[in-house]
């Protein structure tokens, strides 16, 4: 910006990352920045010695004396050896809100709660614990950090009861559907160095009952989905259990020996329509439920099990 202000019209090429283009924290610098893109190229940032991470660097030019609002922008993409091989546009923060704020969060009652770190181990942080109270209704809980391909693989997770950390949000009966959608949007979508800073946008179009059904039934079978049942798990001096609301599945329907503690996700799935591909991966999942209660495991296993969950 002193730039802008020291040097008016000068031409400027810009050696960094792409945040400044579209990211949603840089939306103050891009409404005070208007200059013309003139043209760039962006290579992979493992093409530098000593950065860590996949995402792209950017090489822009941009002439200040054009005053421009920033747009979208067209950059050539290069591999390490500087040979063209593509396009890649990068387009600002769009007026369309972000598909993190599309859920209002449920506040969060004055009910215990066992603050988890993943599908089965109590967070081991000390200070700025969250997910030790639930919410009304709760049934368990989504971790959905950032709004970028960036988080989307590591920071997506689906839990049976808080999140220890920062970046989730209780899902309830209410919040089921959107909370699948955005599951199976965010997952389904492989990360690249080149999409790292792509955003996640709310839906711009009605969504048919079949895309939803299709996303939560992609939702409970993907291994994103660390909702557990368990006894015995130990925090900050009491000993906790989780309930599994997330099982699809009806005990007579998998030939399980005992009660399931949760039927939820049974009786919600029996008012839904599913697609055809949906019918299929449960039959496929039924089959694989079925034959995991039909196996009687070996001792080692079950206390290796134990061992690994403890």
């Amino acid at each position: 910006m002193r730039i802008q202000r020291e040097l008016p019209g000068a031409t400027i090429a810009m050696f960094s990352t792409l945040k400044y283009v579209n990211a949603p924290n840089f939306a103050p610098f891009r409404a005070q920045w208007q200059a013309r893109y003139l043209g760039g190229f962006v290579v992979h940032s493992r093409a530098f010695d000593g950065l860590k991470g996949d995402f792209p660097i950017g090489f822009l030019v941009w002439d200040t004396a054009k005053a421009m609002p920033l747009q979208e922008i067209r950059t050539t993409v290069l591999d390490k050896d500087g040979t063209a091989i593509g396009e890649k546009c990068f387009v600002p923060e769009p007026d369309r809100a972000p598909l993190s704020k599309w859920i209002v969060r449920p506040r969060s009652n004055q009910q215990d709660a066992l603050p988890l770190k993943n599908a089965l181990t109590p967070t081991t942080s000390t200070k700025d614990v969250r997910g030790d109270k639930w919410a009304d209704g709760a049934i368990g809980s989504m971790i959905c950090f950032g709004n970028d391909l960036q988080h989307a693989a590591t920071g997506t997770a689906l839990l049976s009861s808080g999140y220890g950390n920062a970046g989730a949000f209780f899902v309830t009966p209410d919040n089921l559907e959107k909370a699948a959608i955005i599951f199976a949007v965010r997952r389904l979508i492989k990360p690249t160095w080149l999409n790292d800073r792509d955003q996640f946008l709310q839906p711009s179009v009605k969504l048919t009952p079949a895309f939803k059904s299709d996303c939560l039934i992609w939702m409970l079978f993907n291994g994103s989905n660390l909702s557990a049942g368990a006894d015995g798990l130990e925090w900050n001096g009491r000993t906790w259990s989780l309930v599994n609301h997330f099982i699809p599945f009806s005990e007579d329907e998998v030939g399980a020996s005992g009660r399931f503690e949760s039927d939820f996700m049974v009786g919600y799935l029996r008012r839904l329509k599913l697609s055809k591909d949906a019918k299929a991966v449960m039959d496929a999942g039924r089959a694989l439920w079925t034959r995991y209660h039909a196996t009687r495991f070996e001792k080692k296993i079950r206390d290796e099990f134990a061992r690994r969950s403890a």
